[in-house]
């Protein structure tokens, strides 16, 4: 039946309720049960700094969604968009362009020079279903080895991938030859409950030779790819030891196996580095990277692999491909956060920064017995809240956030700073401009919110 309606031009005029009552009414949420979900209405945004359409400001200690590394609203990137939204709006995946040449420039600038091929995506989760699938046809083997606490997307074979539950929830119904294997995670670490000081180059083997066990297992020539996230990045910012990354790759080189490093959320200057690998002077055959790669201003994922993986298809069609990848307005944002990220040396931001947000962190730890541990890199970092730290046993259930923690995230929306609650993880991911001062700031608030949760612990 023709809805009555088809040919009636929808005004864009709406007051501040009208936007909320309608979103809540036709938007299916993802992630969520549909009535629980209470969004903020955010109006407009600047710096590190969002507003909703009431006008009430929020700190934004999550960049949104742990992608606008660059701040919001910086004029040189939307510049740029509107510039290429005028010059060419759309070119199909197959066309080589201006913006196309120019992001590929940019990424060998900020790559080690052996990842010098690009594949342009839509987004995190895509850039991992097309390196497996280049892994898998490069080698033609088809394993997949991927570690428990990850999270690469959502789509097929990304939840696959995933060790965490987001996966569990679809099961059976997700790809198959994915095996997974335990993090590097010295504060719970299942091989040295009863040795915690063990050390860290000690630490680091072990977790390798678990690797080499289940690669045996396995059997090395049936496993394509080994796919890591960097550093472990929700599931709670694991920070591998000096070691770890170099034994993967050994173990990668030596039983000829793809090693894909997923950083969708580590990369683009969050850790104090253009990539996290950088800090282990390690380079993967493949990277998977979004979110900071615009800063969140367009949707755009990508894949550097090697010369010699991309040659492998010189006269192999590579089976894969959608209508909007290398999307001309998108790879123009990325050309330009790649080039302001540059101009203010916002990677060394990142790592000085981190200095301070080490310091802030252990603060906490020191006088919230709630915390149970801290960990950062960067400006990467996370508080684990813990109901007695000798016990570590969590402050929320496993998958569950549960009163406790929404009681913490609920003082901190209602002082104006937010952040990302997950589990019994709380996360600092804030874009890389920050200054000292407004680090404080939030600081100031997760103080006054975890006095709340002090109240929760067991003696």
């Amino acid at each position: 039946m023709r809805n009555p309606r088809a040919d009636e031009i929808i005004s864009n005029e709406l007051d501040d309720n009208e936007i909320y009552d309608l979103c809540v009414q036709t938007n299916f949420w993802t992630w969520s049960a549909q009535t629980n979900v209470q969004p903020i209405a955010v109006s407009h945004a600047k710096g590190v700094y969002f507003w909703n359409i009431y006008g009430k400001r929020y700190l934004d200690f999550n960049s949104m969604v742990m992608c606008v590394n660059i701040g919001h609203e910086d004029v040189r990137v939307i510049n740029a968009m509107v510039k290429q939204l005028n010059d060419l709006p759309f070119a199909g995946p197959r066309m080589a362009t201006k913006p196309r040449a120019l992001l590929g420039k940019a990424l060998k600038s900020i790559l080690p020079e052996p990842l010098d091929h690009f594949l342009y995506t839509l987004g995190g989760s895509d850039a991992n279903e097309n390196a497996i699938k280049l892994a898998r046809s490069y080698t033609g083997k088809f394993k997949i080895l991927a570690r428990y606490r990850s999270y690469h997307g959502a789509t097929y074979g990304a939840v696959a991938l995933t060790g965490d539950p987001r996966r569990l929830t679809w099961e059976p119904s997700v790809m198959m030859g994915v095996v997974h294997f335990l993090d590097p995670y010295r504060y719970r670490s299942t091989f040295h409950q009863h040795n915690p000081n063990i050390s860290e180059e000690d630490f680091a083997k072990d977790y390798v030779k678990h690797l080499e066990e289940i690669i045996m297992y396995e059997g090395p020539e049936t496993i394509a790819a080994i796919m890591i996230e960097t550093i472990t990045g929700t599931n709670g910012i694991i920070i591998p030891p000096d070691g770890y990354l170099q034994g993967v790759r050994e173990l990668c080189e030596r039983y000829k196996i793809v090693m894909i490093c997923d950083e969708v959320m580590s990369g683009f200057g969050r850790t104090g580095e253009w990539f996290a690998f950088d800090h282990w002077n390690v380079v993967p055959d493949i990277v998977t990277m979004a979110k900071g790669l615009t800063s969140g201003y367009a949707p755009l994922g990508a894949i550097a692999m090697r010369k010699e993986i991309a040659t492998a298809f010189n006269e192999k069609v590579y089976q894969g491909g959608l209508t909007y990848n290398g999307h001309a307005v998108s790879l123009t944002a990325a050309f330009s956060v790649i080039n302001v990220m540059k101009e203010d040396k916002l990677v060394k931001k990142a790592k000085d920064k981190g200095i301070l947000l080490k310091e802030l962190l252990q603060q906490m730890y020191e006088k919230h017995p709630c915390v149970g541990d801290v960990r950062s890199i960067g400006l990467f970092g996370v508080l684990e809240l813990v109901k007695n730290r000798e016990t570590k046993e969590p402050m929320s259930p496993f998958n569950q956030n549960n009163a406790v923690m929404m009681e913490f995230r609920k003082f901190c929306l209602d002082h104006g700073l937010y952040l990302i609650v997950h589990w019994h993880k709380i996360l600092i991911i804030p874009p890389l401009i920050i200054t000292e001062e407004q680090l404080m700031d939030g600081f100031r608030i997760i103080d006054k919110a975890l006095e709340l949760t002090d109240a929760h612990i067991e003696i």
